[in-house]
């Protein structure tokens, strides 16, 4: 972000004069401002903006005092702020914000408080990581967009008619809503209205297959995949040990199915299909085995993948999970990395799917030596934003935060395993902290909310 921006606090107040807009504020702010006098001042606000004149008086040297109709034609509930400030000498502009809309699908209720589902308590830390920092922060849904949105006071999430916002996190759970064509239209909205959404949209397995492979540095770290046939089913499972079957708009290690070679011409395979009973121990030759499995997709597209030796933790699977975050300047940094541990009789080590998480110093020092645990761990760090880097270049829209998921065989090898667009939120306990991986969101929406232009009125 090559501009600075301003701390300040925003206090509501009532003039006695009437229709009287004039804001007020402290010498020592309005000259680090750097306003101008004897000018009309534009302040803005989420996508709003209003004029003012400006009073400087005796008060406290950050705060701005608004009167309370300003507050309200702002569309934000009448209470102090803490904003970021940023003057624009050119066209007389007092930016404040950033205001952050989050958007998702959940089930709304006027009569009840809303439930996030699966980001409900991140959305708590955002919000107390925006107000702490400076700004607003609320939640919608896109088919109630600037009708219906919630934010939060005093621990609850309370339903008001929301402000155009500055940027717009996309945490929408369903990839199917995102195809639908009222969220394409919604989509195209943003887009007149020039509001920032980044991580616009699931990724498929098989476009991050695409990206990464053509890139020569890369391919050697990605298992061999193609798109399931009978036919690669046929090549793969007589050329590996295992094989993974993989939805390619599928998560949290649903739907995936494992086939396993027991003994020369004979399979076994398992499901993390929760409704699916696996036939553990049942053995099928080659040509039964794709009778078998075939109904179970459901005509679903799936890859097909190599299936590799790593390193396991007391027998169970194990990978590790990358949080990469896009910082202030554009460049990709690492904000958390964690051993993501399968829970007993499960191949997947999904969190969703009852996986544990532990520190990947932790699991590394259990199959490697001190040293080669340090080093795979650097490699692997490496290898993260390498990855975020060329898949955030080649995928349309804006790319703020991506998990990286990467497996380590028995010689210390690395293996990228997955992309996610979206990544889980409930790997670490914050105890009560805002997060690295939230704080980074924060200073992401900060920087494109800055970035973006005001609406002309």
């Amino acid at each position: 972000m090559s501009f600075s921006l301003t701390p300040v606090k925003i206090v509501p107040w009532i003039f006695t004069v009437k229709n009287d807009c004039q804001v007020q504020m402290s010498e020592q702010l309005f000259t680090h401002l750097q306003l101008k006098e004897n000018l009309d001042l534009k302040i803005t606000l989420g996508k709003k903006t209003i004029t003012t004149t400006v009073q400087t008086v005796e008060m406290a040297a950050d705060e701005i005092l608004l009167p309370e109709k300003m507050i309200t034609e702002f569309c934000l509930p009448l209470q102090s702020y803490k904003f970021q400030a940023m003057y624009l000498a050119e066209s007389h502009t007092l930016k404040l914000g950033p205001m952050v809309g989050l958007l998702t699908n959940f089930t709304s209720n006027k009569h009840e408080e809303p439930h996030f589902r699966t980001i409900h308590s991140f959305c708590e830390e955002l919000h107390h990581g925006i107000t702490m920092q400076g700004g607003f922060f609320y939640v919608f849904s896109y088919d109630k967009f600037l009708n219906e949105g919630y934010y939060l006071d005093d621990g609850k999430w309370i339903l008001f008619e929301p402000p155009l916002p500055d940027v717009i996190y996309n945490r929408i759970h369903s990839r199917r809503l995102e195809q639908k064509d009222s969220y394409k239209h919604f989509r195209k909205r943003l887009e007149q209205l020039m509001i920032p959404i980044f991580n616009d949209r699931f990724l498929s397995k098989w476009e991050v297959y695409e990206q990464l492979s053509e890139e020569r540095h890369l391919f050697p770290y990605i298992p061999e995949t193609k798109i399931f046939s009978k036919e690669h089913l046929h090549d793969f499972i007589q050329k590996y040990e295992t094989v993974f079957l993989k939805p390619i708009h599928g998560s949290q290690g649903r739907n995936i199915i494992k086939v396993i070679k027991e003994m020369e011409y004979l399979y076994t395979f398992q499901t993390s299909l929760t409704d699916q009973s696996d036939q553990l121990g049942n053995k099928y030759s080659l040509d039964e085995i794709y009778p078998l499995i075939k109904p179970i997709l459901h005509n679903r597209i799936y890859i097909i993948q190599q299936g590799l030796s790593l390193v396991t933790h007391q027998s169970c699977a194990i990978d590790f999970r990358v949080l990469c975050h896009k910082n202030q300047t554009d460049h990709w940094e690492i904000t958390s990395i964690v051993a993501r541990i399968a829970a007993e009789q499960e191949f997947v080590s999904n969190i969703a799917k009852g996986g544990t998480i532990t520190r990947p110093l932790n699991v590394l020092r259990t199959c490697l030596d001190r040293r080669k645990s340090l080093e795979v761990l650097a490699q692997m760090k490496e290898l993260a934003l390498e990855t975020a880097s060329v898949i955030s270049s080649h995928s349309a829209g804006i790319t703020g935060e991506l998990g990286i998921d990467i497996g380590v065989d028995l010689d210390g090898r690395l293996w990228l395993i997955e992309v996610n667009s979206k990544p889980s939120k409930n790997f670490d306990d914050g105890l009560g902290k805002i997060r690295p991986s939230a704080k980074a969101i924060i200073q992401f929406c900060a920087k494109l909310g800055f970035e973006t232009e005001p609406l002309k009125e």
